[in-house]
């Protein structure tokens, strides 16, 4: 079988798993190849994400492995065994690869937990919010800005979708003072997380600049985490590049991350809220935003 030349993140984490598996096993490759009548170089392919590795081999080596997470096992199946298609394959002559390895692994995600600094997050933006953050990107290229809107839009699907994934949002006030969109855009994209925010599986909170403790270090980042919490995922997204965090130390310390934040962050919105509720909220501060606006 032919090397692969490009590698998507799924594949990258497939190999990436295999290998800290042996090694928490205590297995050199060549040892851990003769458990499956494997060479050691075919092993390294694998590892190394050039090269997948058929089921059945797959449940003998997790089994050598002395691994028994039945959910671990199976959804680590599915990465090495899916062809990586989806929704977002209509567009992979469209967008980077870089979004189509984000669309792919949110997909797989039960839950998400998503801090933004100084922009709405992708999954509650309206489309005019998302053209005006893409029009400095292809000033001169309107069809990529157009391809990059209505792909945003079909990653918001998963918000109400069958699967009711749980989506928890912390929002740093600066985003949501940004005027760049313009004011009449701000107002209903303002609008527009109130509402989304009734819906039973999403939890928008505001971190003020008020906030009287001090926050964690941290920039803009998503924790994709699928019914297995060891294969969750960190991803920082940079100017030109994602940053995946794969190893569980990164990972730890980014759930701690998020929920350092969300203690510190104002009380999320609910659906229940109170009109005559005077309590210090994100509903409350957003509704002050929206007053400003109208100035």
């Amino acid at each position: 079988m032919a090397l692969r030349t490009e590698i998507s993140e799924r594949q990258r984490r497939f190999g990436v798993e295999l290998r800290r598996l042996r090694e928490e096993a205590g297995f050199t490759v060549k040892d851990a190849g003769a458990l499956i009548d494997m060479g050691a170089p075919q092993l390294s392919h694998i590892e190394a994400s050039r090269t997948g590795l058929d089921p059945a081999r797959l449940s003998n080596l997790l089994t050598r492995y002395g691994c028994t997470d039945e959910t671990y096992m199976a959804e680590l199946g599915d990465l090495g065994a899916s062809d990586g298609k989806g929704w977002w394959s209509t567009f992979k002559d469209q967008v980077t690869p870089r979004a189509l390895d984000l669309a792919e692994t949110e997909a797989r995600a039960a839950s998400l937990d998503n801090y933004e600094t100084f922009y709405i997050p992708g999954y509650l933006q309206l489309p005019e919010y998302t053209e005006a953050m893409f029009e400095d990107a292809y000033p001169e290229r309107r069809q990529a800005t157009d391809a990059a809107v209505r792909f945003r839009i079909e990653r918001q699907r998963i918000l109400t979708d069958e699967r009711q994934r749980q989506f928890r949002f912390v929002i740093h006030e600066a985003a949501l003072l940004m005027h760049f969109p313009g004011k009449a855009v701000m107002r209903a994209q303002l609008k527009h997380l109130l509402a989304i925010s009734e819906l039973p599986n999403i939890t928008v909170q505001v971190l003020p600049f008020t906030v009287p403790k001090k926050p964690p270090r941290a920039n803009s980042f998503l924790i994709c985490a699928p019914s297995s919490a060891p294969l969750s995922t960190v991803i920082l997204d940079g100017p030109t590049r994602a940053e995946y965090l794969v190893d569980q130390a990164s990972i730890a310390s980014y759930r701690d991350r998020f929920e350092q934040l969300s203690q510190i962050a104002l009380p999320a919105i609910t659906a229940d809220r109170s009109m005559q509720d005077d309590s210090r909220d994100s509903w409350g501060l957003i509704q002050h935003l929206l007053y400003l606006l109208q100035e």
